[in-house]
């Protein structure tokens, strides 16, 4: 009997023990599911955090672009500025916004070659080159011939798409036209659009690079104007009239269509956002449309992505 006791104690403890290790088993199962449990939920709290941050920024450039529409759809006395700017702060976060009319720069659909050609000369290329590079995008925009070969067909044979034959969508499609280099591509792009509806620029407020364009402006000529122009309060009609019969392709008219870029700081945070608006005509039931939006690297300045339809 002692002996069977035994068998019986022995046993026991083996399912004792059996035991013992399943409930060991169970409860590192248990941890590793609260570690992973634990995990989860703090990639899920920092992604709502950032979505919350995105969303809110996202408003407060809307916000901004609103406030700029605003002040360009009712112009007080003298009429609508071409630029300006202001700041203002919200939900912990600074916004700074600017504005420019397009007629800034040089409408790529309607600004004569010459214009075109100057552009790529201010812009450090050969004359004769510069040329080439204008008629390609007159080439771009314009309709085929009715009659004779075509010259653009015959260049766009071997790229595998057309030339347009229209009006440029956006001015990135200077990407698209033949033979025109990258590096100067990249260089025109800012000095460039497809908004303003105006096939001059104006002077009052175009950077250097553009009134250097102007046919028949010379460095000595360009510095006067800029220097006066930047030197104070100056009389349009005086600046215009320092380019005596140089004046094609120059005004002081501006257009409806302005860009817009809205900086957005909170803390180190910032994002910063850029728009193409046209200004509707009084009493239209929407006081301005969105032609572009694009975000931009705010370590750079550049364009974070191609411009877009927002």
């Amino acid at each position: 009997m002692p002996g069977v006791a035994r068998v019986h104690a022995i046993r026991r403890r083996g399912r004792d023990g059996f035991i013992v290790v399943a409930v060991l088993w169970l409860l590192a199962a248990l941890a590793a599911l609260a570690v992973t449990a634990s995990h989860y939920m703090a990639q899920s709290a920092t992604a709502l955090s950032l979505g919350g941050t995105t969303l809110q920024s996202d408003l407060l450039i809307d916000a901004g672009l609103e406030l700029a529409a605003y002040q360009l759809s009712i112009p007080a006395g003298g009429g609508r500025p071409s630029r300006g700017g202001f700041r203002f702060n919200l939900a912990r976060s600074a916004i700074d916004v600017e504005f420019i009319a397009e007629s800034a720069r040089i409408n790529l659909n309607l600004a004569p070659k010459a214009l075109i050609a100057g552009l790529f000369v201010a812009l450090g290329t050969p004359a004769s080159a510069a040329e080439r590079y204008a008629d390609r995008v007159i080439g771009w925009r314009s309709p085929p011939r009715s009659t004779g070969v075509d010259e653009e067909d015959a260049l766009y044979a071997s790229m595998g798409y057309p030339p347009r034959r229209g009006a440029f969508n956006t001015t990135d499609e200077l990407w698209l036209v033949a033979g025109l280099p990258p590096a100067l591509i990249e260089r025109t792009l800012p000095f460039v659009t497809v908004y303003s509806e105006m096939a001059e620029v104006n002077i009052l407020d175009a950077p250097p690079e553009v009134i250097a364009a102007l046919p028949g402006v010379t460095p000595l000529l360009l510095d006067a104007l800029i220097t006066r122009r930047d030197s104070g309060p100056v009389d349009p009609q005086f600046l215009f009239g320092m380019l005596g019969e140089k004046r094609a392709g120059a005004t002081l008219n501006s257009s409806n269509a302005y860009r817009v870029r809205v900086r957005v700081a909170a803390g180190r945070r910032q994002r910063i956002a850029e728009a193409a608006i046209l200004i509707s005509g009084f009493g239209d039931q929407n006081p301005y449309r969105v032609m572009s939006w694009r975000e931009i690297d705010p370590a750079t300045g550049q364009p974070a992505e191609p411009g877009k339809a927002r």
